[in-house]
């Protein structure tokens, strides 16, 4: 698999791209977002890993080079793999080409590179991945459409905004697959959004439209920190 990977930290560069070639990746490393959109360019790969803040001003330059490159090669999947949270462009990134191959991962909550490759792998064939936290923070940003929600409602619609299926969902909240299609019609119904059993088109319609104050969690299942939201 062709990885372009984008990091402008010399050392961790070095590390990801000796790490990423151990777990079978061909992977050409570049420093800042003006590198990764002449490599992309150049040989379309079959994933981009990128940070979001590097050179010239150390703000959102891979984030927004993400961000040109899906609106260029809409099929490209992208993980944003960084420290920080972009609210603003993450949910842009999740937007893009119907929430599909897309991942934002936080570097400090990767606990197991055997998992962290298998996620890249998912998310290269269409997959998404999005770490809790980013979650949280996307949802907070609006909290009034899930006010007409119940609990147990809300509880499900964050298991979904974290790209839970309906069988991830039983088996987390502990109660039957026909209970939890009826709280998701329920929330897609009291959120005037129309049904759609397709996962990343949930997890879009999540990260997009909705909102919650409060998110639980369901940290550390999946072998990092935060799930690998299946595909």
């Amino acid at each position: 698999m062709r990885l372009i990977l984008a990091e402008d930290t010399v050392l961790l560069r070095a590390s990801l791209t000796g790490l990423l070639e151990r777990l079978g990746f061909e992977v050409t490393a570049v420093p800042d977002g003006a590198a990764l959109t002449a490599a992309v360019h150049e040989r379309v790969p079959d994933l981009v890993l990128t940070d979001v803040r590097m050179p010239p001003a150390f703000s959102d330059e891979g984030l927004r080079a993400a961000l040109a490159l899906r609106s260029t090669f809409p099929a490209l999947p992208i993980v944003v793999l960084s420290q920080y949270i972009e609210p603003d462009g993450a949910a842009e990134l999740l937007a893009g080409g119907g929430g599909r191959a897309i991942g934002y991962l936080l570097k400090d909550r990767i606990v197991d590179v055997e998992d962290f490759a298998a996620t890249l792998r998912r998310v290269a064939a269409g997959g998404t991945a999005v770490d809790p936290q980013v979650v949280t923070r996307l949802l907070r940003r609006r909290a009034e459409p899930v006010a007409a929600l119940s609990p147990r409602e809300r509880q499900v619609l964050a298991l979904i905004a974290e790209g839970l299926s309906n069988a991830a969902i039983t088996r987390a909240l502990d109660i039957s697959e026909p209970a939890v299609g009826k709280h998701v019609r329920n929330i897609l119904t009291k959120l005037d959004l129309p049904p759609d059993d397709n996962t990343n088109r949930r997890v879009l319609a999540v990260l997009t439209y909705l909102g919650a104050s409060e998110t639980p969690s369901v940290q550390g299942r999946f072998g990092f920190n935060g799930p690998s939201v299946p595909g």
